[in-house]
């Protein structure tokens, strides 16, 4: 897990300690492009939303993600919360970046509507991983930073945040054999969803 501010060269050290042939510049590119972009916008913890995507391109080094993944997990949110579009990413990133960033927007609609609606939503959500696996892995690290966050949002929110990535991300990370990730779903959740039990564990 990173610690609880992560910097481009924090990302970009940890990305040459695993490969020494990872293109640096075109990730340098990608973080210079998503900061341009999302410039004046904030989370609701009152930090630059640049933060978000940062901590999403952490996790996924974490995850020895390939420089395509890397890069589609820092432009992640572009295309959906800004004004640059689909075709400007392909432009700048080329085809294979833009395609994962679309199926990242088509799986951002997928909203948690409660347990009667969980197996439509689980096979949506395999539908648009058949289509390609890393639009999930993207959206597992987005998910993780997000729950770990969920301090800063309504509790309500945060409710159903932490019950969806229970019901739905956790599964499919299972599913996937992701054995760790599930684990790590799950443990940002459990307090969220689960309170009580949590004190309970915490105090034993």
């Amino acid at each position: 897990m990173p610690a609880a501010e992560v910097t481009l060269d924090d990302l970009l050290n940890e990305l040459r300690a695993q490969r020494p042939d990872a293109d640096i510049a075109l990730i340098e590119r990608a973080y210079a492009f998503a900061d341009a972009a999302h410039k004046g916008q904030l989370r609701m913890s009152g930090e630059p939303y640049i933060t978000h995507p940062l901590h999403t391109a952490y996790h996924l080094v974490e995850m020895h993600a390939t420089d395509p993944i890397i890069v589609a997990g820092l432009l992640h949110d572009v295309a959906e919360d800004t004004p640059v579009t689909l075709d400007q990413i392909k432009e700048e990133f080329g085809e294979d970046v833009a395609n994962i960033c679309n199926g990242i927007c088509k799986v951002g609609k997928i909203k948690y509507r409660g347990v009667q609606r969980y197996v439509e939503n689980l096979r949506k959500m395999f539908l648009a991983m058949a289509s390609d696996v890393r639009v999930i892995i993207v959206k597992f690290a987005d998910r993780l930073h997000n729950l770990e966050t969920l301090e800063s949002i309504p509790q309500k929110k945060a409710y159903r945040i932490a019950l969806e990535s229970l019901e739905i991300y956790a599964p499919i990370a299972n599913r996937l054999g992701m054995g760790e990730i599930k684990g790590r779903l799950e443990d940002a959740a459990f307090k969220y969803v689960m309170p009580k039990e949590f004190e309970w564990v915490k105090q034993i």
